[in-house]
């Protein structure tokens, strides 16, 4: 379980240019749970990931894991349990490296670090394995340099390399706005099976208002810092695009 309590967050604290991103927002995120975070440029979605995932603490208050109090535990040892994927499909992956090169170095984020690459025949196995669910055969080139990929396949790969292990929580930051609509779909499509099989704790952040109707077991609309909306359940089921496009008219 997630829960974050009173958080603020500001940029350039104190000065005349003081910016507030997040703005006394509590919020609880049950184990299993996928979240959809909608709003406008500025509302603070990208904000709110950062601090869950470590890379920016609160101005004030406080975040916990399982009733951990983790707020200033930092990014690097958060990674063992939190996967990250951004919208740019380049920010995820070595272009030089193969992709069970690739691959290997994720499997480190979460295990001991070790100086050796130390691929073996059965870590050659998981990696096919796990690939071949994309139908993309991708499975057969697992010795290709990764920068040899389109963009769909990249951010394809990362996904599937960010849930490796002992991962629970993913956050997902716009993971289909580079991409045409054939790859984001399977991308997405990809995701919820993953949410579902792993029962990882998600959040999705989307521009994509169709994308925030069909995924997801919960919504939520974010408006200068604040929650403006919070809808699960059958809330969320009844809604049809033009209630959520009317949010922002």
């Amino acid at each position: 379980m997630i829960v974050l309590k009173h958080i603020h967050k500001n940029y350039n604290k104190g000065k005349p240019s003081q910016v507030p991103a997040l703005q006394d927002l509590s919020l609880t995120l049950a184990d299993g749970e996928f979240v959809v975070l909608v709003g406008p440029n500025g509302s603070g979605k990208t904000s709110l990931l950062n601090i869950i995932a470590g890379s920016e603490y609160p101005s004030e208050g406080e975040i916990c894991f399982d009733e951990k109090n983790v707020t200033k535990i930092p990014e690097y040892r958060r990674s063992r349990w939190i996967a990250r994927v951004f919208q740019n499909p380049l920010s995820g992956t070595a272009p030089d490296l193969s992709i069970l090169d690739n691959f290997r170095l994720a499997a480190l984020r979460t295990g001991r670090k070790k100086l050796t690459i130390g691929i073996d025949e059965a870590f050659k196995k998981k990696v096919r394995d796990s690939i071949s669910r994309l139908g993309m055969g991708l499975e057969n080139k697992i010795e290709q340099p990764m920068g040899s990929l389109s963009g769909g396949q990249r951010q394809a790969l990362t996904l599937l390399m960010s849930v490796m292990d002992e991962t629970k929580i993913l956050l997902l930051d716009e993971p289909t706005a580079a991409l045409d609509p054939r790859s984001a779909r399977l991308i997405l499509e990809t995701a919820d099976q993953l949410i579902h099989e792993l029962k990882l704790t998600t959040v999705l952040i989307t521009h994509n208002l169709k994308e925030a109707l069909l995924y997801g077991t919960r919504l939520i609309q974010l408006g200068e810092g604040r929650i403006v909306r919070d809808l699960d359940g059958r809330a969320k089921e009844d809604l049809s695009l033009n209630n959520i496009f009317d949010w922002f008219n």
